[in-house]
């Protein structure tokens, strides 16, 4: 077992990787009766194509069936439903699949060895059967629907289908109607058997607990099991231009005032993309965020009455950089945005001031069992590796490095939706 301090925080992280491949991160929290613990695969939309386990073929699945698989598995054999038992045992429970990841988690006060010793077992217990599969078909079509009428899900669904060309980002997380009703009970056992070995996935606890009694616990409960031998899961590289598919479009919608999302598709230049990332995160920042000179401009003119929404998301060798909004006047809201970020002006000043405010971010997060344990995963998903010195991270960023970037950068690239009224 190897212990790390994170920095700043002064939290101890205790890592152990099990003889099976599987990770464990434990970071011991003195101050809160809540334990938080997430069973992760690294597995999640972006991996459609992919060679199974045991095959020599490239295996084309089914959009959504990562979401479809994460339903699948809170359906055991003997019947016994795991939000029921977490309930029983003091703790809430849930589960998420991300474009990157599948996790799922519990959190409570007590019992915390019945309740880890449950979470890793239902999630190393598939029971996949032609009557279950059938049955969630409907229960997800109902789901797909639902997220149609919300015109976020909408506006972003239509936002990341016009900017990729072939990148499995294109596509919703959960699917389609079609995708979801091609699926098998044998995709699903090639999709687990491939990408829910324990080499593939790592287990995260926070709170107060005794780092080697749960680590000896984990340690029992995988003897007892048989995995396959971890082999190096083999995906399809496709070339993904940097251009988008289309640059504008507008959909008619039932909203009350129209709501925008104009999206950046910028090429990440064989820069650390984590690095890179944070980079773009603090330009749109200073660019458009509440405390900007822009925004308060758009405000003053009452073009708007709301912030803009900043998000940057990662794919491979792109990030994405999004800003939501909504605004009656959203034409001259684009024409100022879109002149903004173009200048490539930034100072040192501005810069300090958002790492300031992420390093306040973190020392927030780092309070609470969820924040801290979630930003664990993150880092593991998106960096390979965990973090612990947050701060030399965010100091290590400088104006001199941030202004070459920005010199390379095409800001031409981008596709605008628009959800409107007839």
């Amino acid at each position: 077992m190897h212990k790390r301090k994170m920095k700043k925080i002064d939290l101890d992280l205790y890592s152990k990787t099990l003889e099976n491949g599987m990770l464990i991160n434990i970071i011991v929290k003195k101050d809160v009766k809540n334990v938080y613990a997430t069973f992760t695969t690294r597995y999640g939309s972006f991996e459609n194509n992919f060679i199974p386990i045991g095959e020599k073929k490239m295996f084309n699945a089914p959009l959504g069936i990562a979401h479809f698989l994460e339903h699948k598995l809170f359906e055991q054999e003997n019947g016994e439903e795991p939000f029921a038992f977490f309930t029983k045992n003091g703790a809430d429970s849930n589960a998420f699949t991300s474009y990157q990841n599948t996790s799922y988690l519990f959190s409570g006060i007590g019992n915390l060895e019945n309740n880890l010793n449950y979470l890793i077992d239902f999630v190393q217990n598939p029971c996949f059967t032609d009557a279950n599969v059938a049955k969630e078909k409907g229960i997800i079509e109902q789901e797909i629907k639902m997220y149609d009428d919300v015109p976020f899900y909408k506006l972003f669904d239509r936002i990341m289908f016009n900017t990729f060309h072939d990148h499995p980002l294109k596509y919703p997380i959960i699917g389609t109607s079609e995708s979801i009703n091609r699926i098998t009970k044998e995709d699903l056992y090639k999709c687990y058997n491939t990408f829910y070995n324990p080499s593939n996935m790592f287990l995260t606890i926070v709170g107060d607990v005794e780092p080697e009694s749960l680590i000896e616990l984990i340690k029992n409960n995988q003897s007892k099991k048989e995995f396959s031998k971890s082999q190096k899961i083999v995906l399809d590289s496709q070339y993904e231009p940097d251009t988008v598919i289309k640059d504008y479009e507008e959909i008619t919608f039932d909203v009350e005032l129209p709501k925008v999302g104009l999206v950046y598709k910028i090429n990440t230049q064989g820069y650390e993309i984590n690095k890179f990332q944070r980079y773009l995160e603090m330009y749109f920042q200073i660019k458009a965020d509440v405390t900007s000179p822009l925004l308060e401009k758009l405000k003053e003119k009452l073009y708007m009455h709301d912030n803009i929404s900043i998000f940057c998301i990662p794919a491979e060798k792109h990030i994405l950089c999004m800003l939501l909004f909504e605004s009656s006047h959203y034409k001259k809201v684009l024409e100022e945005l879109e002149k903004e970020i173009s200048s490539k002006d930034v100072d040192k000043k501005s810069l300090e001031r958002k790492k300031k405010v992420a390093k306040s971010r973190y020392i927030y997060i780092s309070e609470h069992v969820h924040g801290i344990g979630n930003k664990i995963n993150d880092d593991i998903i998106h960096c390979g590796k965990v973090i612990v010195d947050e701060e030399k991270e965010i100091d290590s960023l400088n104006i001199d490095e941030m202004n070459e970037i920005l010199s390379k950068i095409h800001f031409d690239n981008k596709t605008i939706a628009v959800l409107k009224k007839e």
